[in-house]
């Protein structure tokens, strides 16, 4: 088992180092510039159609669930332990200079999303039950042919397995972890609510965990950026010094201060980019599978609404974990991970503030549960027919106590693996779909046509 983990943690450095980072950010890079800006450009334009897609209604689209909620279900995945735990451990490694890397790959990743969308719902196809299906390994199917089947193979077999690693197991863990830190909750209590609560939305399929989503992530991500901004508030007048903290990082090594460790450049930025990724998703092809089964007959107008994904996660939430960690001064305490956010939250909040973060990292990786499941359930039935996804969906509810109760260090490790070759099938398919991408965005564009 040793001779296995070591294995895995030599292929884990490997695919989540400088070569995949560069990869992703390149990428993003090279559909931004072949865009032409227009994800930053539209910005505005996209939340006027994520309002206008809060109603599936119409007849004439297309689809299984409204544009709104295809949204929610891609953000309750990608919403959770990123945007806390992997914010403060980011800058705990890297510095203040972490947020800024972050954030320039927030506004890059925003084309990444935004094309995976496009070819999502270009793509996607019906399957016998009446869902509708998309994602990488059908983009890669049909619209690069046969020749690179093995290609969509290779997507779905590691999204399927990575799913119950990442966005089940390890996030029940998560649950369990926090309930019984901070409430003293036992964690086969955790294990027998997150199995009740998990089957009753997950055996609904995707229009029934959309309607969750659509309730749930708002909601708590509302509340939870609502007790970020009281920090900021509470320290305004220092708000300008810690943003200039953070730019100034990003090109500068920071010396050791109290329980810091200091961080070099090249830290700041695989850390900050590394972390940005592993919490918006961008590039990893998870998202998209969500976005096709949106009610919608555009592609454009989906993937402008899809790109929010990125921007919500990490230029909104992100940023409040981020500025309340650096304007409150608490990152140079020595404390890591979700006790550093907790440290920052309690300064201006005390008791309150262990209490907002721990519910929020619960019902966030609660949430994750849900839309992973998406994920997996769609990789599945790419994998072995429709008449697997039932089979699927009794084995996720299952694996939920199963990963409330275990030890999964290992688990967390494959599967953090997995998530990493996700990425490559999906960015050669963005990268040779290029040309199909910018074409539908200069028609839409052209013709006002995305709405």
């Amino acid at each position: 088992m040793e001779l296995i983990t070591g294995f895995l943690s030599e292929l884990n450095s490997f695919v989540w180092g400088k070569p995949m980072l560069v990869m992703i950010f390149g990428t993003g890079l090279f559909l931004m510039l072949g865009l032409r800006f227009m994800p930053l450009l539209n910005l505005f334009k996209s939340f006027k159609l994520l309002w206008q897609g809060r109603s599936d209604a119409s007849a004439k689209l297309e689809g299984e669930i409204s544009p709104f909620n295809a949204l929610m279900t891609s953000l309750s995945a990608t919403i959770g332990t990123g945007n806390i735990t992997g914010v403060a451990t980011a800058i705990f490694i890297g510095g203040p200079g972490a947020l800024f890397w972050m954030w320039l790959t927030a506004l890059i990743g925003m084309a990444t999303k935004y094309a995976e969308a496009v070819c999502a719902v270009h793509y996607r196809e019906v399957d016998e039950n009446g869902s509708y299906l998309g994602g990488p390994m059908y983009y890669i199917k049909n619209g690069l042919g046969k020749k690179w089947l093995w290609l969509g193979f290779s997507f779905a077999l590691f999204g399927a397995l990575a799913s119950f690693g990442i966005g089940n197991t390890v996030q029940a863990n998560s649950v369990a972890n926090a309930l019984v830190t901070q409430f003293n909750i036992p964690e086969w209590v955790t294990a027998v609510g997150l199995f009740i609560l998990t089957g009753a939305v997950v055996l609904g399929g995707i229009k029934r965990i959309a309607q969750v989503a659509g309730k749930l992530v708002p909601i708590m991500a509302i509340a939870y950026v609502g007790a970020g901004l009281v920090i900021l508030l509470t320290h305004f007048s220092e708000v300008p010094a810690a943003l200039a903290l953070i730019v100034e990082s990003a090109f500068n090594p920071v010396a050791a201060t109290g329980g810091f460790a200091g961080a070099t450049i090249i830290m700041a930025i695989q850390w900050g980019v590394a972390r940005g990724i592993f919490s918006n998703e961008a590039g990893l092809g998870s998202a998209p599978i969500a976005h096709a089964a949106a009610k919608t007959n555009n592609p454009v107008g989906q993937g402008m609404i899809a790109m929010l994904g990125t921007f919500i996660d990490t230029i909104v939430v992100c940023s409040i974990t981020g500025l309340a960690i650096v304007i409150t001064g608490v990152w140079t305490s020595g404390i890591q991970g979700t006790a550093l956010t907790i440290a920052a939250f309690e300064q201006v909040m005390p008791e309150m503030g262990g209490i907002v973060v721990t519910l929020a990292q619960a019902v966030f990786a609660f949430t994750t549960i849900l839309g992973w499941s998406v994920y997996g359930e769609r990789c599945t039935e790419y994998l072995f027919g429709v008449k697997s996804v039932m089979i699927f969906r009794v084995l996720w509810i299952v694996a939920v106590p199963i990963g409330a109760l275990g030890d999964l260090s290992f688990i967390w490790l494959l599967a953090d693996t997995l998530n990493a070759l996700m990425a490559l099938p999906n960015l050669i398919a963005l990268l040779l779909l290029s040309p199909v991408i910018f074409k539908l965005t200069r028609e839409a564009m052209k013709n006002k046509s995305y709405s």
